[in-house]
């Protein structure tokens, strides 16, 4: 969590604590560690604030031999996983799912089918109000209330109420791939399938389309810092494209875009820390990890696997990666309190970013 020391007169007055959102990590490691999940077909992964709490959505065809939409289960762990538990999902086709910062809040959506939440970190599913459509991404607040979700060749929409009712939102009829969200909520980023992104301050009310991007055949997987100024966008390349994908980073809320130093490649996710310094992003064979909000990367020595979905802690500190046709692999570093001071009324504020750690004297 991010923890206050407000000073006054060079006197410890308080200790106050927020939402577990921000962190900072002394260096990205470069071990990656399989964890007991089983070897399938991974297609999207969440984590909570502090990297204890996954989810990860296995696919899998229906029959044997079956051609279509694959049917698939939702899996969680609470450790950080060292184990895995398959939910009581219903077994349909779940495409991605999104979690609160605390874990306990989880969203999943159903290609061609509906929307789903979990107040119980997976345990019980609840189907929610949402039309059947042709979902494709879904993103949490913190606090798991306001909820925004995209439809294929269709619009996206928003919940203000965990999902209780769903919103159609005013942003245009789009090949959408790929939604995220910030703390509050407020801020959202969305990438379609050709391109393009496009960014909302008030909660999905109003959209508008970010940078100078142009129509091209790539789908746009996008990430976002937890005050939504800091926005990651990998593209991933798609048959017509006549190049790979690449990687850009936004500090403007999506105003300007910057293009990373990156090898091209076919980036399927990506994923960023709370404060948007510690990226990461994963293509079809390798992983590729950066701590100055995408100025310089570094390819981490993680085997050579169709790596398909990552997600990272708030602090980045820890990692975890799902592989289509393989298992689920974690990493980890020591989170290092990273301070910053600020003037508060008459007061000294001094803040410092870590996880789950109160202020000891």
């Amino acid at each position: 969590m991010r923890a206050f020391l407000k000073i006054k007169h060079v006197l410890l007055a308080s200790v106050a604590a927020c939402i577990p959102f921000i962190g900072g990590i002394r260096a990205f490691a470069q071990t990656w560690t399989q964890t007991s999940a089983p070897s399938t077909n991974w297609t999207f992964i969440a984590s909570s604030a502090d990297g204890a709490k996954l989810v990860a959505i296995a696919s899998k065809q229906a029959c044997f031999g079956c051609v279509g939409v694959p049917v698939g289960t939702i899996y969680t762990s609470t450790n950080s996983g060292i184990s895995w538990t398959q939910t009581s999902a219903p077994i349909l086709s779940w495409i991605s799912v999104a979690s609160s910062a605390d874990g306990n809040r989880l969203v999943a959506i159903v290609n061609s089918g509906g929307i789903y939440t979990s107040t119980d970190s997976g345990v019980t599913w609840t189907q929610t109000s949402a039309p059947y459509a042709a979902w494709n991404s879904v993103a949490s607040s913190a606090d798991g209330i306001k909820l925004a979700a995209t439809v294929n060749n269709g619009g996206i929409y928003v919940s203000t109420d965990s999902g209780a009712s769903w919103t159609q939102a005013s942003a245009p009829q789009e090949s959408w791939a790929s939604i995220a969200s910030s703390a509050d909520g407020a801020s959202e980023v969305a990438g379609t399938l050709n391109g393009l992104i496009y960014t909302s301050t008030n909660s999905g009310g109003s959209w508008d389309q970010a940078g100078t991007q142009t129509n091209a055949p790539f789908r746009v997987m996008v990430a976002s810092s937890a005050d939504g100024s800091h926005l990651l966008a990998a593209r991933v390349r798609l048959a017509l494209s006549p190049t790979n994908g690449s990687i850009y980073t936004s500090a403007d809320s999506g105003a300007t875009w910057t293009s990373n130093n990156v090898p091209e490649g076919g980036w399927n996710s990506a994923a960023s820390s709370a404060d948007g310094t510690r990226l990461a992003a994963v293509q079809n064979a390798s992983i590729y990890t950066s701590t100055n909000s995408g100025t310089t990367w570094t390819s981490n020595t993680a085997p050579a696997l169709n790596w398909n979905s990552i997600a990272s802690s708030a602090d980045g500190g820890k990692l975890v990666a799902a592989v289509y046709g393989g298992g689920v692999y974690t990493f980890r570093s020591t989170p290092a309190p990273v301070l910053s001071v600020e003037s508060a009324s008459n007061h000294l504020a001094l803040s410092w970013l870590v996880q789950h750690k109160d202020f000891v004297t």
